[in-house]
């Protein structure tokens, strides 16, 4: 599937602040399901952009406004093919349990298995797993406990937005039984990770299909869980959706929990009050993209009318260096 992602974040604020530093984990990965045919960040006011991979192996682009701004926009385009995952096994024998439990499958996975911000074992979270009889998962094989969690996740809690935040703790999903999907990749990564599952945020982007029974927003970022199973390596799951994940889904980042990767983060300098919106647009792409797989990160596009800035790209500015040492 084809397809182009638009998203705008724009910071306001009251009074004119002095400076913003800035992070932003928006590039989609690139994958054997995933390929990224094109990547374009704009910025207003504009910034130079630096780029490096975080620890989990992650894009991340930083820059610094250092003019008086009442206004930051960020607008990120990306053109993105993804491919179907392969179909699931209806089960995976018990002795994955012995595999899961091996000094390697833990050595490597040691992050993903460990509570970590918002994803961590509460009371709260303990009387939930009693309540939905979550404690004795290995009745089951792994794969089919998840799947059953994944289900849980979804029926026991409603999709609204406005009832937590980006930092909301663990506990307020559980108490309104309410959020958006940070909350419910949260619920679902705190209890794998308590069965002794290696388990990952994933960060990224819907085509949301309202009439297939999707309740995510359709116009906003999307999170959702990766477990690994020795088996089969990670495997994706929406509880959100209570869904697979598949070629509707683009991954941009992942991490132990939101805090590791937020679309955008940073600091200002000054004292006013700022303002965050955001907008996202997912859709089919509506012709065929045929140029080569490359990164822009631009203040805008080259060749676009005149009194619009000029292009920036990496391509242009990695060229620029060689000549330099040359």
């Amino acid at each position: 599937m084809l397809l182009e992602v638009r998203h705008v974040t724009q910071y306001q604020y009251d009074e004119p602040v002095r400076e913003s530093v800035m992070e932003l984990w928006m590039q989609p990965q690139k994958g054997a399901r995933q390929r990224l045919i094109s990547f374009e960040l704009e910025l207003d006011p504009a910034a130079q952009l630096f780029s490096y991979a975080d620890a989990f192996g992650n894009a991340v682009y930083h820059f610094d406004v250092p003019l008086a701004h009442d206004r930051l926009t960020i607008t990120a385009r990306s053109a993105v093919e993804t491919q179907a995952s392969p179909a699931l096994p209806a089960a995976l024998d018990p002795g994955e349990w012995d595999r899961l439990r091996s000094d390697f499958v833990r050595g490597e996975n040691f992050d993903f298995l460990r509570p970590h911000g918002f994803a961590v074992e509460t009371p709260a979270l303990r009387a939930f797993i009693a309540e939905k009889d979550l404690a004795g998962p290995r009745a089951r094989d792994p794969l089919t406990a998840v799947k059953e969690l994944a289900l849980c996740v979804y029926e026991s809690f409603g999709y609204e937005a406005g009832v937590t935040r980006a930092d909301s703790p663990i506990d307020e999903v559980l108490k309104s039984r309410k959020g958006v999907c940070q909350d419910f990749a949260h619920v679902m990564l705190a209890i794998c990770r308590a069965w002794g599952i290696p388990a990952r945020y994933v960060s990224g982007y819907l085509f949301t299909d309202r009439k297939g029974g999707d309740r995510s927003d359709p116009d906003a970022t999307h999170a959702w869980v990766e477990v690994f199973l020795p088996s089969l390596r990670w495997v994706g799951f929406d509880p959100t959706n209570n869904t697979e994940t598949g070629e509707r889904h683009i991954a941009c980042a992942i991490g132990r929990d939101y805090s590791d990767v937020p679309p955008s983060r940073g600091v200002y300098k000054g004292e006013a009050e700022s303002l965050l919106a955001v907008g996202v647009t997912v859709r089919r792409a509506r012709a065929a993209i045929t140029e080569p797989e490359f990164l822009r990160t631009a203040q805008a596009a080259a060749g676009r009318v005149a009194n619009r800035r000029p292009a920036n790209s990496l391509y242009a500015e990695q060229q620029r260096q060689q000549q330099q040492q040359q």
